[in-house]
């Protein structure tokens, strides 16, 4: 294979990129740090970096599940503020021992990933080095009128998860524990090293005027549930009977006789929403391909300084939830 240089890289790299289309958003509001998101005149702007064998190992994931999973966690900041990608700006340190092979498939996947899904890719940086890091920054617009954030909980309003939860993390604790057998749960597997999410999801929030409270998975439900309490100065209480758990993940756990209740808690990169509003239950029971399956987790109580998140257990016990995910410290 021929080896390219960094301009041809580069030009490679970007020659399939979905057009610029120039176009402002139509709503041109601000808002500083504290959310998944950061919006400047109407700009949704996240950054999220992958650092190989820290967010990837490509003796565990392909470089193409590398590469989506690295667009998938930016994606899902932009959608859970109510917000679609537009344009995105890349950072690239190609490991020096990657063979020209996987520079290839790294930079093709690269590529499509963001055309397949109409985000402009208008320039950034490559360099090289030890390791390889991805690193993206994503701009986006909002979808309707008004941002989802997390500080807008309200005492009364229901928490909602979309999707099911464990799955990345359970996947995660196979890899480490036994690799020999992810043969046995490859779905599991295969969502930890490249999930697929409703990308859309966040749209369809604004779309249906249901305007909270609303933050991806990424650390984990149990840190998710916190940051959303504190951000809004409100105590939750979820319902540990009504928690999503992916039946893969029970079937896992019920196999090396350890607790799914840990993955759902606990489990970061899930990149689902979990989100919050007083609607009413009955807008999302019907079936909704760009939402997904959404289920009621929980409730807001009441306004607090020491904003606490507890769940009732199965016993009829309610016991602290505290937020023990993950930490990139």
């Amino acid at each position: 294979m021929i080896k390219l240089g960094e301009f041809q890289f580069i030009e490679s790299l970007l020659q399939n990129a979905a057009p610029l289309v120039e176009k402002s958003p139509k709503v041109r509001t601000w808002l500083g740090v504290g959310d998944d998101a950061a919006i400047f005149d109407g700009w949704v702007v996240t950054k999220d970096l992958s650092v190989e064998n820290t967010h990837f190992r490509l003796d565990w994931s392909t470089p193409e599940q590398a590469v989506e999973k690295h667009i998938v966690s930016n994606v899902s900041d932009i959608c859970s503020m109510g917000a679609r990608p537009r344009i995105a700006l890349l950072g690239l340190c190609v490991n020096r021992h990657w063979s020209e092979d996987i520079k290839a498939r790294i930079r093709n996947a690269l590529s499509q990933g963001f055309a397949k899904r109409g985000i402009t890719l208008i320039g950034g940086d490559t360099v090289s080095g030890e390791e390889g890091v991805l690193s993206t920054t994503l701009l986006g617009e909002l979808a309707g009128e008004f941002p989802l954030v997390r500080s807008s909980l309200k005492p009364n309003d229901n928490l909602y998860v979309n999707g099911t939860l464990g799955k990345s993390g359970a996947g995660l604790w196979l890899l480490m524990n036994h690799p020999e057998d992810r043969h046995l749960f490859p779905d599991l597997v295969e969502y930890h090293l490249a999930p697929k999410i409703p990308e859309h999801s966040g749209e369809e929030l604004a779309r249906l005027k249901a305007y909270g409270a609303c933050m991806d998975i990424s650390d984990g439900l149990s840190s998710e549930l916190n940051h959303l309490a504190v951000s809004s100065g409100v105590s939750i209480e979820i319902d540990e009977k009504s928690l999503p758990i992916d039946p893969e993940v029970v079937k896992m756990s019920e196999y090396y006789g350890i607790s799914p209740l840990e993955f759902a808690l606990n489990g970061g990169e899930e990149y689902q929403l979990l989100f919050a509003n007083s609607l009413p239950d009955s807008i999302f029971d019907k079936e909704n391909v760009l939402l997904g399956k959404v289920c009621k987790i929980g409730t807001a109580t009441v306004n607090s300084a020491d904003a606490q998140v507890s769940m009732l257990c199965r016993s009829g016990e309610k016991v602290p939830v505290e937020p023990r995910a993950w930490s990139h410290l």
